[in-house]
């Protein structure tokens, strides 16, 4: 399996948007987290936000990862931009969601927080993921890092880096 089951699902809920009950929620899913580089990282995002209010929580997410983001949380878009091959992968990804009965909520199926909920539910993730996944969170995070050095979802961004390395080039 690529990584930790539930340090990807707690990756990925940190990458949702904030709702009241989450930090709380996250940091016990924090003491589940295995040691290591990724629940430092996630350690350091969650010291962060806590000393924001949810609005402003809600407002740095919002400005960092949703409406005209920072960066894009879009897997397929970091590396393919609005192309035919983005939309492959899309559909790749709708049909290896429902074998798994995984839903991808309102977000479309690369966004970064379904792509880590898959990882935490497969043994072979799609082939075609495994390959582009190292790429595109390294131009997300060089993105975000130009445009905003201080982002605490750089954080985040690192963690899930950490929590995959070497996982997906194994195969």
């Amino acid at each position: 399996m690529p990584g930790n089951p539930n340090l990807l699902e707690t990756l990925a809920l940190a990458l949702d948007y904030p709702m009241p009950g989450r930090l709380e929620e996250l940091w016990r899913r924090w003491i589940e987290c295995p040691r290591g580089p990724a629940k430092q990282r996630l350690e350091r995002f969650l010291r962060q936000v806590e000393d924001l209010s949810l609005g402003e929580w809600e407002e740095l997410y919002t400005r960092t990862l949703d409406l005209t983001p920072t960066t894009a949380p879009y897997v397929g878009f970091a590396v393919y931009g609005e192309s035919y091959q983005r939309g492959e992968l899309l559909a790749a990804l709708v049909r290896a969601f429902r074998e798994i009965g995984l839903d991808p909520g309102s977000e479309l199926p690369d966004h970064l927080a379904n792509v880590l909920r898959y990882l935490a539910r497969v043994e072979e993730p799609l082939p075609e993921l495994a390959e582009i996944l190292p790429r595109a969170l390294s131009e997300m995070h060089k993105t975000l890092k130009t445009l905003d050095a201080k982002n605490p979802y750089l954080l985040v961004l690192e963690a899930v880096q950490e929590a995959l390395q070497g996982n997906l080039t194994r195969r």
